[in-house]
């Protein structure tokens, strides 16, 4: 752990929470998964990239840390896998909807097939996720569920319109279920990032192209990982437990 590390914040109230984070393996994901196993959280996540996944377990060495292999556009068993882990485990007290892709497309080549695809892996495991967690946590009195939406949308960056289709809706979902789910004590929140500097941006940005992200924003500083982690933890903690329905930017001020 580095010292800059060492100085972040510890939430009493994250030790020994259950946690589940999709798409954990790798990137944003993966500081997630670190920031939660810092705070002493029980932690499982969901990824198909095994060697990454992996590696990631046997690099923290926690013993509360669990991977499991699932193929978020199969909901039936995804859904399948939640209830067996709720079975062995108990129930999450806090999810963590992370998964997504952001592949560039030509808006005019998008076929059926294509648009389907995205939206399973962009939109729709975010819905069935959730409802897979909730009578667990509604049996405990009460849960935390954050999303991921993006910055994109906002922005109207090109290339990425089915993408930022989805990530728009899941705002709107985030809102409609933090009022269905409120009278249970679960709350619902949408982090919002800008640009991280992760191994999968920067296969889409050249160093020129960072510059130009870092001179849009209001402060000078590049995003990482830990910085979007942080957010969460407030967001999943007792600090923010009043904290519901809304959309929270981390993002460097860029516009």
């Amino acid at each position: 752990m580095t010292e800059k590390q060492d100085r972040r914040a510890i939430y009493p109230s994250l030790e020994g929470r259950r946690v589940l984070i999709t798409g954990g393996g790798s990137g944003i994901g993966a500081g997630i998964v670190e920031a939660f196993v810092r705070q002493g959280s029980d932690v499982v996540f969901f990824d198909i990239a095994d060697e990454p996944s992996r590696q990631l377990v046997t690099g923290l060495g926690a013993e509360r840390l669990c991977y499991e292999r699932v193929d978020l556009t199969d909901i039936a068993a995804t859904q399948a896998t939640i209830r067996r882990l709720i079975d062995d485990g108990g129930a999450f007290d806090v999810l963590v909807n992370n998964a997504g892709n952001d592949d560039r497309h030509d808006w005019e080549e998008v076929d059926e097939a294509y648009w389907d695809q995205r939206m399973a892996v962009n939109l729709k495991h975010l819905f069935f996720c959730t409802q897979a967690v909730v009578p667990g946590m509604r049996e405990k009195g009460g849960g935390v569920v954050v999303n991921f939406g993006s910055i994109s949308w906002h922005l109207g960056i090109p290339e990425l319109a089915v993408y930022q289709t989805a990530k728009a809706a899941i705002e709107g979902m985030t809102r409609a279920l933090a009022r269905e789910l409120g009278p249970d004590g679960i709350r619902v929140n949408c982090v919002v990032p800008g640009n991280v500097r992760t191994p999968r941006q920067l296969q889409w940005y050249t160093p020129e192209g960072e510059a130009e992200i870092v001179a849009a924003q209001c402060l000078p500083g590049r995003l990482a990982p830990e910085d979007v982690a942080s957010l969460v933890l407030f967001l999943a903690s007792d600090d923010a437990r009043l904290m519901t329905g809304h959309e929270v930017f981390i993002d460097a001020g860029w516009r």
